[in-house]
């Protein structure tokens, strides 16, 4: 085939023969512009197929042997798949090779150009690994990267207390202030320096001093023992600002995008101080809600309102926070005779369930904002 010829084809028609006797290559060649010609109009007609250069030139690989002639039929074509196909049927027609009988059969169709496609990967991937060759950074600029980024996980001991701290956390205008030591190299590999580690349930002397000293962000666990650590730190200290890792996660199991979207969404720790006073304050709220609290006294039980107050269910407090997983919407609030806890106020958040109102809410409870928080007592009647 020429180069031409060879740039427009598709596909290559590859078909096995048998001849009983001895035969050469042109009685096969005539057979098969004979034993097609005219099956489906001039259209498919090999010769004038061949004539367009919609076909190539036909190639025959044979050998006889015992008195039979055995081989290979190749058509390259540049067809569309359907002629390709209805092409590749008619050789199997063929029953004749001169005078002796034959029996042609359909090996395969080869797609020329996904062998093209492979050439061209394989010649891209060279491509490519040249180009990042010459591209790669030389040995000093490879050393620069590599010693900033040692410097930017090194964790130094600060103050009297030894604390894991980060290396800015002297020069820092402002901190954060985490747990413990994986919290600080957690923060380190996100690229902020700024960071201290408490390293204990008992607030350090140096967390109090730079507490007064630097605007002081509380990074903490989403448990409760971030819970427990958040109610030292407001007594002891004059941190601004309270940011917490996902519920039930620690800082340390936190992606780095968790963690500066938990520092982005910081609460001022005024808001946090403000909230149980907030809570002790009588609210009004509709009669329904008036009405279940006075029904539900003492019973052990929760009732489930939509947004319009309807009732849609009532159960008993034990089996709440099971039927609330499989809330999908329509609840907005919830009253019961119970507690609230952690639990059921993620839950709540989770669900989109506005107004939880109980007969008493947990010690240590991080409210969410779109969850309304009320006890019994701060309803008024």
């Amino acid at each position: 085939m020429g180069s031409s010829q060879t740039e427009t084809v598709k596909y290559v028609i590859r078909a096995e023969f048998e001849v009983e006797g001895v035969v050469e290559k042109p009685d096969v060649i005539g057979a098969v512009f004979g034993q097609t010609e005219g099956l489906f109009g001039p259209e498919l007609d090999l010769r004038e197929l061949q004539k367009s250069g919609r076909i190539g030139r036909i190639e025959i690989q044979l050998q006889s042997k015992n008195d039979k002639t055995t081989g290979t039929i190749l058509i390259p074509t540049s067809l569309d798949r359907v002629s390709t196909a209805i092409l590749a049927a008619s050789l199997e027609s063929i029953n004749r090779v001169g005078p002796c009988a034959a029996k042609i059969t359909l090996q395969k169709i080869e797609d020329v150009r996904d062998s093209r496609r492979k050439i061209i990967i394989e010649r891209s991937k060279e491509i490519l690994h040249e180009w990042a060759i010459e591209a790669f950074p030389n040995t000093d600029e490879i050393l620069r990267e590599v010693s900033e980024t040692l410097r930017l996980a090194r964790v130094e001991k600060y103050g009297p207390e030894e604390l894991s701290a980060g290396p800015d956390i002297e020069n820092a205008n402002e901190i954060i202030i985490v747990e413990g030591r994986a919290d600080v190299i957690s923060l380190l590999k996100c690229g902020i320096q700024n960071v201290i580690a408490l390293e204990g349930a008992k607030v350090p002397q140096t967390i109090i001093r730079l507490s007064r000293e630097k605007e002081a962000t509380a990074l903490l666990d989403g448990d409760r023992g971030g819970d427990l650590i958040l109610k030292e730190l407001i007594q002891v200290t004059n941190v601004k600002y309270v940011a917490r890792a996902p519920r039930g996660k620690e800082v340390e199991e936190s992606s780095s995008n968790e963690i500066r979207a938990a520092l982005q969404q910081r609460v001022p720790i005024e808001k946090i101080k403000a909230e149980p006073k907030r809570k002790r304050g009588k609210v009004l709220l509709p009669k329904q809600i008036v009405e279940s609290i006075k029904g539900l006294e003492g019973t052990l039980e929760a009732v489930l309102f939509d947004e319009k107050m309807k009732k849609l269910e009532q159960l008993p407090v034990s089996k709440l926070a099971e039927r609330l997983q499989k809330v999908n919407e329509g609840v907005d609030t919830i009253v019961f005779d119970g507690v609230i806890t952690q639990r059921l106020v993620d839950i709540a958040s989770e669900k989109n369930i506005k107004h939880l109102v109980a007969a008493r809410v947990s010690d240590v409870i991080k409210q969410p904002l779109g969850v309304n928080i009320l006890t019994f007592a701060d309803v008024k009647s």
